[in-house]
């Protein structure tokens, strides 16, 4: 890459940015794999600011903002599990004219180098099973563990592989 990326924690003042980023970002990610109704619902549900502002401090999730000579590109967010050793990756998500320049490797590994050492034994996601994204995670090292289904509410489930990569 020739520009200029600052991966850096985003701040209370930084979640608009983020919700606005999903806005362009999950209708591409999503479009042809949710109906259109379950995909303003899960919008709604994790990307309102209260939702947001919920997951950075009452469930104390890390939020990453991605940033492109200035311009905010994309975010991750991760937190502990109470499973020793083990952490989540919550949110992975850059914009699509950004895809493809190794922003998405480069957030996984400035978690990874967040991470306690040598505790942290295991980083941990869900992907969609019908999400192309698979595919980018196992470039990474992550392998698909087991299939789960999440009720959502409102008769919504997100049909997920679980993944993990070894650390």
């Amino acid at each position: 890459m020739n520009d200029e990326l600052i991966i850096r924690t985003a701040e209370i003042e930084d979640l608009a940015t983020i919700g606005f980023l999903a806005q362009q970002i999950w209708p591409g990610t999503y479009g042809s794999i949710l109906p259109a109704e379950q995909l303003q619902y899960m919008m709604d549900l994790i990307y309102s600011p209260d939702s947001l502002q919920q997951q950075m401090t009452k469930h104390k999730h890390v939020f990453l903002l991605a940033e492109l000579d200035e311009e905010p590109v994309g975010f991750a967010s991760w937190s502990p599990l109470k499973e020793a050793g083990v952490y989540k990756l919550h949110k992975l998500y850059v914009h699509p004219k950004t895809q493809g320049k190794g922003i998405g490797k480069t957030l996984v590994d400035f978690i990874i180098d967040q991470l306690p050492t040598p505790e942290a034994t295991t980083l941990r996601l869900n992907v969609n099973r019908h999400n192309k994204a698979r595919q980018f995670y196992e470039k990474l090292g992550f392998i698909v563990t087991k299939e789960e289904d999440i009720d959502i509410g409102h008769d919504y489930y997100m049909n997920d592989y679980v993944m993990e990569k070894k650390l």
